[in-house]
């Protein structure tokens, strides 16, 4: 599913370009709404096949496609009452799928194990390794073989791949072996901070809004990131280098997907693990609220100071953060805490951009509070971290696809696999282009 700004509304309605009907077999790396999205709308126009994943995927899908289904759903409701009252002229586009749609297309899902071979389909071997990105993510690994070729082609996808040594997930699987590979480049053109670095800024950004008296709003994904933020504020708090905070939760989905994770701890690095023990000794050292129903949330915005609100959703284009920063950005002693990508077009791409003002909830609203960029957490790798996992490989791949980027950001990864590995034929694929693939050449 597209993401960010008006014009991927106008991509998301557009036809596949195929017939639902013929695909076989869908493989999902991860749950993350990005990936994972349109796939109710597949099996409604007549996908039919099995969707392969990872059990821990399958419980984030339970939580994220109902959630991406009501968001359509109130969506287009509140476009439409806008229309009636004359202040809105742009187009109307129905919502995708029903929750009907998202109860269908999950009784076609079958959860695979990491590690454990599957065969979609006469000819094709795949199996999940850890991708490290969040709970259940994958790097899929196929073995493709037809009667054309005495041997099977063996494409490596890497999906999202994590953060080394991230706060709260494991490093992604190396994997030594790759005809074809497709590989990931969302921060392709750059280098996170260090976690050093990262933990001092929020200490600082912390302290100084909280003394100041305001409130710090963190625009967070419901899945990964939220965990992330908590976990971290725990063990900053457990090492001594933030007092007792108050921390509201305001996301059903978060607070779904938190209580999951507790569920889950064996699949998380082992810091996490150690900072969740630690809490649980000690309850009372973080003040930590989920938010339920739309009238606790709404209290929130009562609070003049002195709170951490957490909600989705992550680039500040639906849900209940609009709220929150229509209420706390004109406050200058309030402040903004951007923890991950921002697409192009979206609200928090604007924030981060340092517009002066911004459109919200149908007003134009003066940002006063301060803005913080937090490099450092991203739940995807940077250069750096993209270098390390293509290091594994023993034998470069034939060919390798760089996608999952904007356009400069995969360029510049590829020269820097081309500068550091000296990989032969290095490809941008075009959407809608297709590709052959053979053994060995991968011509």
């Amino acid at each position: 599913m597209f993401q960010g700004g008006h014009e991927s509304l106008s991509k998301n309605a557009e036809p596949f370009g195929f017939d639902p009907a013929d695909i076989d077999f869908l493989v999902l790396t991860h749950a993350h709404i990005d990936h994972s999205g349109l796939i109710p709308r597949l099996c409604q126009q007549g996908f039919k096949g099995p969707i392969y994943c990872t059990p821990s995927t399958l419980e984030l899908l339970k939580i994220l496609l109902p959630d991406s289904a009501h968001i359509q759903s109130s969506d287009y409701e509140r476009v439409l009452r806008r229309k009636a009252k004359g202040k809105y002229r742009g187009e109307v586009y129905n919502p995708l799928y029903t929750l009907r749609d998202v109860d269908q297309a999950l009784l076609q899902v079958r959860a695979i194990a990491y590690g454990t071979r599957f065969a979609p389909c006469e000819g094709a071997q795949m199996q999940f390794e850890n991708a490290g990105h969040i709970l259940g993510s994958a790097i899929l690994v196929a073995n493709l073989k037809d009667d054309a070729h005495e041997q099977p082609l063996r494409l490596v996808f890497s999906g999202d791949l994590g953060m080394q040594h991230s706060p709260i997930m494991p490093n992604p699987t190396l994997i030594e072996e790759a005809d074809a590979l497709i590989v990931e480049s969302t921060y392709g053109d750059r280098l996170h901070r260090s976690m050093e670095s990262t933990e001092d800024e929020i200490v600082s950004v912390v302290r100084q809004t909280l003394e100041g008296g305001g409130n710090l709003v963190v625009p967070s994904f419901a899945v990964g990131r939220t965990q992330e933020m908590l976990f971290l504020f725990v063990d900053l708090v457990r090492r001594g280098r933030l007092p007792t905070l108050d921390v509201w939760v305001d996301s059903p989905m978060a607070t779904a997907a938190t209580s999951l994770t507790h569920k889950l701890l064996a699949e998380l690095g082992e810091r996490a693990r150690e900072t969740s023990a630690w809490f649980a000794q000690n309850p009372q050292a973080l003040n930590i609220r989920f938010v339920s129903d739309v009238e606790e949330s709404k209290a929130l915005n009562r609070i003049k100071g002195g709170a951490i609100i957490i909600s989705a959703s992550g680039m500040c284009e639906a849900g209940r953060i609009l709220h929150h920063l229509y209420w706390n950005l004109p406050k200058e002693h309030s402040a903004v805490l951007i923890t991950g990508f921002q697409a192009q077009g979206t609200l928090g791409r604007r924030l981060v951009d340092g517009q002066s003002k911004v459109r919200l909830l149908g007003e134009e609203v003066l940002v006063r509070a301060s803005i913080h960029t937090i490099g450092g957490l991203s739940a995807h790798a940077d250069q750096e971290g993209l270098l390390t996992w293509c290091r594994g490989f023993r034998l470069p791949p034939a060919r390798t696809f760089i996608v999952h980027g904007e356009q400069k950001a995969s360029e510049v990864f590829r020269e820097a696999i081309t500068h550091a590995l000296g990989w032969p034929e290095l490809v941008l694929p075009g959407r809608g282009v297709s590709y052959t693939l053979h053994p060995s050449s991968a011509s």
